[in-house]
Order: structure tokens, then C-alpha cells, then sequence
């Protein structure tokens, strides 16, 4: 198991922060293992810790009444888990599942919340990854009414290849067709586009990346788009 320190210095939203911030953060969190399949919360759960990942990444996905599933936003070492605690809010909105197992620092709500007015930095910090995510959830909107199935899958394991830091990923068609939310058929034809240009290789679950400019040129914008607000945002004096 990793350090305290490194997995802070992991995390983009905690990495450099003030001595004394650091300091206050490492001496009320831990380093947690997360599973594949893990279960972070459910909708309308009390949210009782925060997870910042470090090398693991979890998906956020909205259930219908219907128990269909989709995919909205996801969180890796850029991100975190319970920003509505940021807002006072303590219940989960959507359900979290872990997509990419690896360890986590995890934070009891309380202590994240009594944190925050003497750690300025990191609040202005959670405050502008809160803004970058109300951008991706109405991103991904439009993206799934806008953008062709192939467009959305290039996006799809190039965001994923940039939480698991890894060419090799494990999906299989029907994990990927809950996640975008299209029929199984649409997946093996979109995978099946993307292989014959060259850009991955794809069998029985095992996804290989193999050209990744050529992924993104052939990405929906809406790829480009979030990493160049994340870049902004973060960036912004």
C-alpha cells in the first residue's frame, strides 16, 4: 500500500497544496483499497466518506425506473468522489461503481467538511472540479443525443485509458453498451470500426489501444472539450 503522502501528491486535486493543508488533510484520511464492481454509494445514500482516487477510477451512472443504466461522468487521480459534501449536501446523487480497481484516500465526511474553511486553496480547488463536473454531465447530454456510437466509444476508452494510465483494458460488449447506453450490437460494430482503422485491438474483453492520436482525431470534440476545461479551470488564478 502506498504512502499517505504520495497518494496525496497522486491526486491532481491535492497534489502541491500548502504545507500546512497537506498536513491537516494527511492526518485525518487513509489509503483504502477499491475493488472491481465496488459499490462507492447508491442514489440517496448518506454519504459518509470522500474518495479521492489515486490509481483507480470509478463511474458515475444515473438508474432509470426501468433499472436501465448510463454512465455520466467518470472519476480517476483527477477528480473525487462526494463533491456534493463541498455544498453541505451529504446524499449521494448518483450510483458510484468502481470501473478501475486500485486504492483510493478516503475521508470521513465530517472531518472533509470541518477541512475545508481553514484549507482555502483546497476548497477553491474542489469548487472548480464541482464547475468542471456540472460541465461534463450537461456535455454528455447533448454527446449522447449528438455524436454517432463510434465517436462516443473513441471518447469513451480514451477517458478511461487516462484514469487506468494503462494501453491494455479489460471491457467486455456488454459492459460497454450499459456504460453508453446503446444496444450490444452498436458496440460490436463501432469496436469493429475502430479495429479495422487500425486505432485498437479488441478481443473477447481484452482492449488494446494502439494509436491514440488516431483515437482522438476520431473522438466527438466532446474529448478535447473536457480536457481542455479541466486544464482551464484548474489553471485559473
Amino acid at each position: 500500500m502506498i504512502s499517505i503522502s504520495h497518494a496525496i501528491n497522486t491526486n491532481r486535486l491535492l497534489a502541491d497544496l500548502p504545507s500546512a493543508e497537506q498536513a491537516a488533510l494527511a492526518a485525518c484520511c487513509e489509503v483504502v483499497p477499491l475493488a472491481f464492481g465496488e459499490v462507492i454509494y447508491q442514489p440517496t445514500d448518506t454519504v459518509t466518506y470522500a474518495y479521492f482516487p489515486i490509481d483507480s477510477f470509478v463511474s458515475n451512472i444515473v438508474i432509470l425506473n426501468n433499472d436501465s443504466r448510463l454512465e455520466v461522468t467518470m472519476a480517476g487521480l483527477e477528480g473525487m468522489l462526494g463533491i456534493a459534501l463541498v455544498l453541505g449536501f451529504n446524499k449521494a446523487p448518483l450510483l458510484a461503481v468502481v470501473q478501475g480497481a486500485g486504492v483510493a484516500l478516503r475521508i470521513p465526511a465530517t472531518q472533509f467538511q470541518a477541512l475545508l474553511p481553514s484549507s482555502p486553496t483546497l476548497h477553491q480547488r474542489l469548487i472548480r472540479y464541482l464547475y468542471i463536473v456540472m460541465n461534463q454531465l450537461a456535455n454528455s447530454a447533448a454527446c449522447i443525443h449528438f455524436h454517432r456510437i463510434e465517436e462516443r466509444l473513441a471518447r469513451w476508452l480514451l477517458m478511461t485509458q487516462d484514469r487506468a494510465q494503462s494501453d491494455h483494458l479489460q471491457l467486455t460488449h456488454e459492459f460497454l453498451a450499459m456504460m453508453l447506453g446503446v444496444r450490444r450490437a452498436g458496440i460490436t460494430l463501432a469496436a469493429l470500426a475502430l479495429q479495422q482503422r487500425g486505432l485498437i485491438s479488441y478481443h473477447r474483453g481484452d482492449i488494446i489501444i494502439l494509436n491514440r492520436s488516431g483515437l482522438v482525431a476520431a473522438a466527438c470534440q466532446c474529448y478535447t472539450h473536457d480536457c481542455t476545461l479541466y486544464a482551464n479551470a484548474m489553471a485559473t488564478p
